[in-house]
């Protein structure tokens, strides 16, 4: 064949080629495109903030999270029993207010945010163009609290306080996928990076005024319990009492807070009851290998049955690349960040009782919900300066990544 009738075919494949594949193109330029961004759930006022995940952090939108209030106070009034406990957590670790969102996470598709709801003892999926609720899982006992979403999105961990249950849900359809038993009230849960792996950490009696050191053993059972993701069948416990007793800490808590895992996930960070810092603990050796103490606030009271729910530091999460830490130092009121080869802290960045602290959308700032101020605070993790705070809703804590279709500003019914 000629090589010019040869490149005159050639020129005409390619054309049929751009004229069928050019309304594909079409197509999925006009499908909807996710937004990423930063959801805060404000506790007490029964709300969650969408904020910008960068940036100047400027609110987008807020959602309603207890569309159904009237429902659920009506079933807690029917119920002796579960009015006892909805008036405890109140007065207890309501501090006075009902707990009404604790953690939330979105789908995969950004057209629903899942939230657990301490006070109504359950976790609900919310629609975030009409806020309705698609569906609704009571836990087991009389409390939900922290959760956690697998890497692929698709299942949710939720912590069942009063039943000592992490169940685990299918976050499309709110199925039980499992469950499993922990230690005395489970609260921090963790999904490793491949998803075969789920940490809980159980924190014990957090309310009651036995907070002298020599009265620690009345807090219950406390560990970390590691189970496969799959079966929920346990793979392991860890009880930090026995790890540091052998570095000479006997007067610490063995209430492991929130943590964070390096990104190879050989070592993780975490927070304990009462103290002031973090510990570094090796999972391979199963040892903790460093102590990070962070200074006091001397206006910080000395007397713990003042510290809210036995936290005097409650946050801490990881820059991306493993280089930083950052701490909420609550009970101190500060947030900081801190060198991870070094362990030596930044600037004290003052902050209104942080409770929560976590990463944005693009790496390069720690977010800490100040839950005595009502706002949250972005602090440069490469100089460990506040850039800027930006108001929510009453009392802020959780604070967590994720996603909202594009042109989202906010679901119907949101206050």
């Amino acid at each position: 064949m000629p090589v010019r009738r040869t490149r005159h075919l050639c020129a005409i494949a390619a054309a049929l080629v751009l004229t069928v594949t050019a309304p594909t193109a079409a197509a999925a330029d006009t499908s909807p495109t996710l937004r990423e961004v930063l959801f805060v759930g404000n506790n007490w006022d029964g709300t969650a903030d969408v904020i910008e995940s960068t940036g100047d952090f400027a609110r987008i939108g807020r959602i309603d999270v207890v569309p159904d209030k009237a429902e659920r106070m009506a079933e807690i009034n029917a119920d002796p029993i579960r009015w006892i406990y909805f008036m405890a957590i109140r007065s207890g670790v309501g501090e006075g207010h009902d707990q009404l969102v604790d953690d939330m996470y979105s789908t995969p598709d950004g057209t629903s945010v899942v939230v657990s709801r301490p006070s109504f003892a359950d976790v609900v999926s919310l629609d975030l163009a009409t806020g309705r609720i698609n569906w609704r899982f009571p836990v087991s006992g009389y409390r939900s609290d922290h959760m956690a979403v697998s890497p692929d999105g698709k299942r949710v961990a939720v912590s069942a306080s009063t039943s000592n249950t992490v169940h685990v849900l299918d976050i499309a359809t709110g199925d039980e996928l499992g469950s499993f038993k922990t230690g005395d009230k489970p609260h921090e849960n963790v999904f490793s990076e491949d998803g075969k792996r789920i940490w809980n950490m159980s924190i014990g009696e957090v309310n009651t005024a036995l907070d002298a050191t020599w009265l620690d053993w009345t807090k219950g059972d406390r560990r970390i319990t590691v189970v496969d993701a799959t079966t929920f069948k346990q793979v392991k416990v860890i009880d930090m009492r026995e790890r540091l007793d052998a570095i000479g800490l006997k007067d610490h808590s063995d209430a492991v807070r929130p943590a964070a895992f390096s990104p190879d996930e050989s070592k993780l960070y975490f927070q304990v009851s009462f103290f002031n810092g973090f510990f570094e603990y090796d999972v391979a050796t199963d040892r903790i290998t460093r102590t990070k103490t962070l200074p006091k606030n001397p206006a910080t009271s000395d007397d713990r049955t003042t510290w809210v729910n036995d936290s005097r530091h409650h946050g801490i999460t990881m820059k991306p690349d493993g280089t930083k830490l950052c701490v909420a130092g609550t009970m101190d009121d500060y947030a900081t960040v801190v060198d991870r080869a070094t362990l030596r802290q930044g600037p004290l960045v003052t902050a209104s009782k942080p409770y929560w602290a976590t990463v944005s959308g693009d790496g390069r700032s720690c977010v800490v919900s100040e839950s005595g101020a009502d706002r949250v605070t972005a602090i440069d993790f490469s100089t460990g300066e506040k850039t800027v705070s930006v108001p929510v809703g009453d009392h802020p804590q959780r604070v967590r990544l994720g996603h909202v279709e594009a042109g989202w500003s906010g679901a119907d019914g949101g206050r």
